[in-house]
């Protein structure tokens, strides 16, 4: 008896070591097939002995069926061509070009000079019985003063490269939304491949404690526990490739295009770590769309001023034409100069409106250096703090999980360890696996937010260039 028992914690220790080295890591093991019953291995268990749990029902993700069904044939996808697609698909980046047009567009029509006007003039109609002292036609040009026109298209040409650095700015959103789901996407993989190794050691697990029962060395209450440790092994498999189905239909929500279901090849892994908080934040002051696009504002707004400063100055609008003297029966011509005198609107409001906006966005620069700032203080704080754990992870605390759980199988064939204690060794060797999946993917994400200026939000309208809280300055308010 005594020998038979040994002979089955043998069998139980072998099961378990190579269950928990049974899925690859690199392959994505999104197939239902490995969820059902141990092949290979047939036990006839007595009748008391309780079934094997039914394979969790009530929903079925088709596309991730479809996945199933041709492992061999299922799509795949690196990074690069993931933003290439994005670049072609995703539709904030055309609206940020647009956007620009649109600033052009003003640019042009704000610079065009003003159209002539045609008249007929007819005057004394019907005196002394004739067609009138003056019939004949009229042309009336204002002509611009004070260089108006070119200050106008000037300011728009100006909100025009406002747009251009807004446009750089939705570009890096698309980016880092892209790379942060590709990462996402790749750790789900890697979750999906531990709990598809935990399901093969749950499913041998069971198939041990029923030959253990079946040799008297273990009872109901054990095959019922295997049960739900198998149930439940069940659904972390699911709940992982639901995971992963999320994560990869977000990111190709972000490319903009529908893309069959499929694995992305990548790493993990970072390939070198950023330099210091305050070399950072220089970067980011200098070469932030952000910051770039709320310099340019205030050139623009500067340019406004000194357009609306001139806007008092007074056109000159000259009248003539040719036309037929009926009373004298001589042919005679017109001529008019007119011009506004500025005595009372000098277009005072409007200037100290553009003085005020031009105020405005100087402490717009500042606001936005502040909030790179803030914004790089949360995100270095992630990233330090998830770097340090993964390394930790990978450098102590996974051997030391490992080296204990091989130890306990040890004592396990030799009848020194109970077998719950090998279970619980075995759970918090994966937990800690499963853990430093997630703190690598926190590194890459935040690696991507730091190295793509704190942009984010590829979905996002583009935005037009004036940011808000602007005061539009306008000839007459309305």
């Amino acid at each position: 008896m005594k020998r038979s028992f040994a002979r089955s914690k043998l069998l139980a220790a072998v099961v378990l070591v190579v269950g928990g080295t049974h899925a690859s890591a690199q392959d994505l093991s999104i197939r239902q097939d490995s969820m059902g019953n141990s092949a290979g291995r047939h036990v006839l268990p007595p009748r008391d002995l309780p079934p094997l749990p039914e394979m969790p029902s009530g929903f079925i993700d088709n596309d991730l069926a479809a996945a199933d069904s041709s492992p061999h044939a299922i799509a795949s996808y690196t990074l690069d061509e993931l933003l290439c697609l994005a670049a072609a698909n995703n539709p904030t980046i055309r609206q940020a070009r647009l956007q620009i047009g649109g600033e052009t567009a003003k640019a042009l029509q704000a610079g065009l000079y003003p159209n002539p006007v045609l008249m007929y003039v007819g005057e004394k109609i019907n005196s002394d019985g004739t067609a009138g002292e003056f019939q004949g036609f009229e042309v009336q040009q204002r002509f611009v003063t004070a260089h108006k026109l070119q200050l106008s298209r000037l300011k728009y040409c100006q909100r025009a490269r406002v747009s251009e650095h807004l446009a750089v700015a939705q570009q890096f959103r698309v980016s880092n939304d892209i790379q942060r789901h590709f990462y996402q996407v790749l750790a789900a993989m890697e979750r999906v491949n531990l709990q598809s190794e935990l399901l093969k050691t749950a499913e041998d697990g069971s198939v041990t404690s029923r030959e253990l029962y079946n040799q008297g060395q273990t009872n109901l209450p054990g095959i019922h526990r295997a049960n739900v440790e198998l149930q439940q092994r069940r659904l972390a498999l699911l709940n992982a490739q639901n995971e992963f189905a999320e994560a990869f239909r977000q990111l190709t929500s972000i490319v903009g295009c529908t893309l069959p279901m499929g694995r992305v090849e990548g790493s993990l892994r970072p390939d070198e770590t950023i330099p210091s908080f305050e070399t950072v934040y220089a970067g980011l002051i200098q070469d932030s769309p952000e910051v770039l696009a709320a310099r340019a504002k205030l050139v623009a707004d500067q340019t406004t001023l000194q357009r609306e400063s001139v806007q008092w100055v007074p056109d000159i609008v000259v009248t003539g034409g040719p036309g037929y003297n009926f009373t004298n029966n001589d042919p005679v011509y017109n001529a008019a100069v007119q011009m506004e005198l500025p005595i009372y609107d000098r277009n005072q409001g409007t200037i100290l409106q553009a003085r005020r906006d031009l105020q405005r966005q100087q402490a717009e620069i500042h606001r936005v250096e502040l909030q790179l700032r803030e914004r790089l203080a949360m995100a270095y704080r992630m990233y330090a703090t998830a770097l340090q754990h993964a390394t930790e992870y990978e450098r102590v605390i996974i051997p030391e999980r490992e080296v204990a759980y091989r130890e306990l199988l040890e004592g396990y064939r030799d009848n020194r360890v109970d077998w719950p204690d090998v279970l619980h060794a075995q759970g918090e060797y994966f937990a800690a696996r499963l853990q430093q999946v997630d703190q690598f993917r926190d590194v890459r994400i935040q690696e991507v937010m730091i190295d793509g200026f704190l942009l984010e939000g590829g979905l996002m309208a583009a935005k037009g260039p004036t940011p808000p809280g602007h005061i539009d300055a306008v000839a007459k308010p309305r």
